[in-house]
């Protein structure tokens, strides 16, 4: 490929809301609209594991995860968009990386150092609770990375040790083998306003707050009722910066409507009024991806069908890499 290599890894560890819509997904896909770069793009399925042992659920994931991605304008006949299980080259070159890679590396990786603290602050034996799924977690990410020479690897800053450890373990095994691996760069994707759930802390599962990105109108409408406010009556003027309804706004309005409510704040409006405009601009927004959405997870059979499709475009890229590898070892 003459276009620089862009990978984006999606883990399929629950239904998204719209916290992850507005954080994680629409800037990736509109580096995806970017056609000076070939972007990949893969459901890690494979990370998820770690965290989600249940098989329908894992499965449900998945679809969800490739359904939303799609209803949302990800187009695979522009991208590589695959499956991270239906390419075995990834295993196989996780377990040579695996054999380059000092132990002590992946002592010091975040996941790892999070849960033994938390089983130390618990007075748990430090490795409670550790697979070795988690525990080795930076190497298979290492292989997802550079089974495809990818060149650009978009991450937030808490995920900027993910890309520096594909690029140390690419290292390791090219003093010891053979120049066989280019080494990546991480793009610290722009901060963006964290999105308030319902009770105004950061919208999360594990806080109970979130809205559901395809939620139908109806219910949409109720969780947005429910989003807490004060106690000043409609003709008392009020501060945006300080109200969750107004950042929700924020993130589905143009400019011009944002202006417009700011204003309406500063004069006097009631928080029904508001609540009513939060659902509009949401709702205008998400309707037409969350038909498309319905109609996508009820055809599992087209969803596998992309999938499968991206998956050969994908398993010649990942099989020119691993040959390569393997006449470095001298396999």
């Amino acid at each position: 490929m003459n276009q620089p290599i862009v990978l984006t890894g999606i883990k399929s560890t629950g239904t998204p809301h719209l916290g992850n819509y507005i954080g994680a997904i629409k800037p990736a896909l509109k580096m995806a609209a970017d056609t000076a770069n070939q972007g990949i793009y893969f459901i890690a399925d494979y990370h998820a594991l770690n965290s989600v042992q249940d098989p329908a659920l894992f499965r449900q994931y998945k679809y969800e995860i490739a359904a939303t991605w799609l209803a949302l304008g990800l187009d695979p006949g522009t991208v590589i968009f695959y499956r991270q299980s239906d390419i075995p080259e990834l295993l196989e070159l996780h377990y040579i990386l695996s054999c380059v890679t000092p132990k002590g590396l992946m002592n010091r990786a975040h996941a790892y150092k999070a849960a033994v603290d938390a089983n130390n602050q618990k007075g748990l034996d430090r490795d409670h609770g550790v697979n070795m799924g988690l525990y080795t977690y930076p190497i298979l990410m290492s292989a997802d990375i550079l089974s495809f020479r990818s060149d650009k690897v978009p991450v937030g800053r808490d995920q900027i040790q993910h890309v520096e450890y594909a690029r140390d373990i690419a290292e390791y095994f090219n003093s010891t083998f053979g120049p066989a691996f280019t080494l990546p760069e991480y793009v610290v994707q722009e901060e963006s306003e964290l999105l308030p759930g319902l009770d105004g802390r950061k919208m999360s599962k594990s806080y109970g707050n979130t809205i559901s990105l395809f939620e139908e109108p109806a219910k949409l409408q109720k969780l947005i009722n429910k989003i807490k406010t004060d106690s000043s009556s409609p003709d008392e003027p009020k501060e945006p910066k300080n109200s969750t309804l107004f950042h929700l706004y924020k993130e589905f309005a143009s400019a011009e409507e944002i202006e417009a409510l700011k204003n309406r704040y500063s004069s006097g409006i009631g928080w029904g009024e508001v609540k009513k405009e939060v659902f509009r601009v949401i709702d205008r927004e998400l309707s037409e991806p969350r038909r498309k959405y319905g109609e996508l997870i009820d055809s599992p059979a087209l969803i596998d069908s992309i999938l499968a499709e991206g998956a050969v475009k994908a398993r010649e890229l990942a099989a020119e890499q691993l040959k390569l590898v393997k006449e470095f070892i001298g396999m």
